[in-house]
């Protein structure tokens, strides 16, 4: 147990990390790490340095283990299961693709322009941006293991449930007919080498951080100034757990932005530091990955707007409800 807890402090939560930053604070800035200015300068640079290292660590080891699954293998694969078997491997192999929702969008087209169950590939379609096996262990860093499994729990029922729903409505018919008749080319497995595949892991590593470094440098400075800067009383009073519309508020103002969750992680961190709900936090974390406004415009290219409301209103009502119940049981976890 002490063993565990050593390894979690120093290279989760990087305690090491921290105390450097500390001491480059004080000594080298001449800055009081508990003042308002000191404070947001060590959470800046802590966090910035923190989430890249844990990132680009994650990403290389996700996608070495991607690089045995091609587009094509993994069609092959999901098309072997059926029913609600199937939504489960599309949930899961959700979280192994480390995507926004927006990149997300060209996988749920090849997947169903190769005959996949709309229902199946919807359930990756969700999962994708909300549940990946990186943003677990950053949020263990962040909060704990507890709340990082419930995440991952929540987020994979969510996909699974809205995948299952829009497979049994026979929505079929509201897939643009480009999409069908967009198909997926056949490719020989190559056999890559151990050198070919850590390239190719290398390679995700810059692709995707040049992808979401400037969302992350965002997310860190609002969170520190949330964190420094803004009140408790106040976050509590707009976010707090006790609040019923807490939830709808984070929701709606999660919609607009678009982030990745490791953006959005710093700005969750400040928040419950600050009062506001558990099930608030991770709604404005789930609304800004599975429901952000650039996502929904390129879903609308493919799908017609009947389908594209369903799908909303599925993601949308399954974020409130897990909203609500963190903040009743949030405690729990905490």
């Amino acid at each position: 147990m002490f063993v565990f807890e050593w390894l979690n402090n120093q290279l989760l939560k990087m305690e090491w990390l921290s105390y450097l930053v500390t001491q480059l604070v004080q000594n080298i800035f001449g800055l009081n790490t508990q003042s308002q200015l000191g404070g947001s300068i060590h959470f800046f640079i802590y966090d910035v340095i923190k989430i890249f290292i844990l990132l680009s660590v994650l990403i290389f080891l996700i996608s070495y283990i991607q690089s045995f699954f091609p587009p094509e293998r993994t069609r092959k694969i999901l098309g072997n299961f059926k029913g609600i078997s199937a939504n489960i491997l599309g949930a899961l192999l959700g979280t192994i693709t480390p995507f926004c929702s927006c990149s997300s969008i060209p996988l749920f087209i090849g997947f169903t322009s190769a005959g996949l169950p709309i229902g199946v590939t919807f359930s990756f379609l969700i999962s994708s941006p909300l549940v990946d096996l990186a943003s677990v262990i950053l949020l263990a860093s962040i909060f704990n293991w507890q709340i990082a499994i419930a995440y991952v729990i929540v987020g994979l029922i969510l996909a699974v449930l809205g995948g299952t729903i829009i497979g049994k409505a026979k929505l079929e018919d509201y897939v643009e007919p480009f999409v069908y008749s967009n198909k997926m080319i056949e490719m020989d497995q190559e056999s890559l080498t151990i050198k070919d595949r850590m390239i190719f892991a290398r390679d995700q590593v810059l692709e995707i951080i040049q992808k979401v470094w400037l969302y992350i440098l965002i997310g860190v400075g609002i969170g520190a100034i949330i964190h420094n800067w803004i009140p408790e009383e106040i976050i509590s009073a707009v976010l707090g757990q006790d609040k019923w519309y807490s939830v709808l508020i984070a929701t709606l103002v999660g919609v607009p932005m678009y982030a990745d969750i490791f953006g959005t992680l710093p700005i969750a961190e400040a928040l419950v530091s600050k009062g506001a709900g558990l099930g608030t936090v991770l709604a404005f974390m789930m609304a800004v990955t599975a429901l952000s406004l650039p996502s929904l415009i390129m879903l609308k290219k493919v799908v017609k707007t009947k389908l594209l409301i369903i799908f909303m209103g599925i993601v949308t009502t399954g974020i409130l409800i897990i909203g609500f119940s963190f903040n009743a049981f949030g405690y729990l976890f905490l």
